[in-house]
């Protein structure tokens, strides 16, 4: 029964997701205006996003050296040898992100495809000038119906999520959780640590208040960790940002579908505390250019990650193939890995609406009149490494 109400419940939310995506990053493209616009907000989101990710994976993969999980663990009878997902060559995966049929792409969710195009199309908008107007203002209306849709389906949300948690633990069970302790409370903590430190940190140098948006941000952080799925938490996201963070539609309809795709702090987390775990328990000795590798891949990696639950896994056997550690090791750590997945979702939509509030605030479109924004008086005023007021409001 749980099994069916949370496969119900997770069906229509990712019915929603590509619509959604397409509709509202057409609405934003276009609501931006000139291109040059356009390029300074693109270039401030993916800096920011690599530079997230980059930071994450080097975390990650420090408190792995530190703390050594599965260091002196011995391996007893055979484990089952998970086999991966062949990863494709660097210049595919490129070429693979433009689209040959939009059809195609939106009927396997191909996420960066259908990116690309709505970016195509927002841009022709633009250019047309007067004669889009006609069919912008039928993708706004579009919008409009679809958010409804999305309202429908999370009203649904107290339910669909006891369902989901309900499985999770009565199939996983916390006996899972004993051959790997060290590693899961590794990562466990690790993630928290990302999450209540290095976010907050980012958003005082910006002049933003840590503790409003992590409070004003609680709605997408829960939802994520009960779906374990980024792309099933973007109608959530969309919907908190604005209403509750003052962030632009125009901002947060460019960021949220490209973070859910290509910002994957949680997961660049995972991936280096994993691989020096799993090297650990095989007794791979990894050197300073092997952790050089693992930083560069996982933050590759985590880009290309698509946004489900526990994908992360697969794109992971790249990184352990290319330092020389064995694939199987994933096997050792994916019965615990779904919790995980979890909390590593959560902080991944986190770091979206982080970025949105940051690029919002830098363009200073962010709407900090309002009482539910993250900025406030008393963070204005609160000493060294905040905003000047006039960067709030301008000249």
């Amino acid at each position: 029964m749980f099994y069916v109400v949370g496969g119900i419940f997770l069906a229509l939310l990712r019915l929603m997701v590509v619509p959604l995506v397409l509709v509202s990053l057409v609405c934003g493209v276009n609501a931006m205006g000139d291109l040059k616009t356009f390029g300074r907000v693109g270039a401030k989101t993916v800096g920011l996003f690599l530079a997230t990710t980059a930071a994450a994976v080097t975390v990650g993969l420090s408190m792995g050296l530190v703390v050594s999980p599965g260091a002196g663990f011995e391996l007893e009878g055979d484990f089952a040898e998970v086999v991966p997902r062949e990863m494709p060559p660097l210049a595919d995966t490129f070429i693979n992100i433009f689209p040959e049929n939009l059809v195609q792409a939106m009927a396997e969710g191909q996420m960066l495809q259908i990116i690309v195009f709505a970016l195509l199309f927002g841009f022709a908008a633009n250019l047309a000038g007067e004669r889009a107007n006609s069919v912008i203002r039928i993708f706004r209306d579009l919008n409009e119906v679809i958010l409804k849709m999305v309202m429908l389906i999370i009203a649904l949300a107290p339910i669909g999520l006891f369902a989901l948690l309900a499985r999770t633990f009565a199939t996983q069970g916390l006996e899972l959780l004993i051959p790997l302790a060290g590693y899961f409370l590794l990562l466990a903590g690790t993630l928290l640590l990302y999450l209540l430190v290095a976010y907050p940190l980012v958003l005082r140098a910006f002049g933003l208040n840590a503790l409003q948006f992590l409070a004003r941000m609680r709605a997408p952080m829960t939802f994520a960790f009960s779906t374990a799925s980024s792309a099933a938490t973007i109608p959530v996201t969309l919907n908190a940002l604005p209403s509750r963070l003052g962030v632009p539609n125009s901002i947060a309809s460019f960021t949220v579908p490209l973070g859910a795709t290509i910002n994957m702090d949680g997961t660049a987390i995972m991936q280096g505390s994993a691989t020096g775990c799993i090297a650990n328990v095989y007794g791979v000795d990894l050197g300073f250019a092997d952790f050089l590798l693992i930083i560069l891949l996982s933050t590759l990696a985590s880009i290309g990650t698509a946004a489900v639950p526990s994908a992360g896994l697969i794109t992971l056997t790249m990184v352990l193939t290319q330092v020389g550690v064995p694939v199987e090791g994933i096997a050792l750590i994916f019965g615990i890995d779904r919790l995980l997945d979890m909390m590593r979702t959560a902080v991944n939509v986190t770091g979206d609406g982080v970025t949105a509030c940051v690029v919002a605030h830098s363009e200073g479109i962010l709407e900090s009149g309002t009482a539910d924004s993250p900025i406030v008086s008393a963070a204005r005023g609160s000493g060294a490494g905040m905003a000047q007021p006039e960067s709030e409001s301008g000249p």
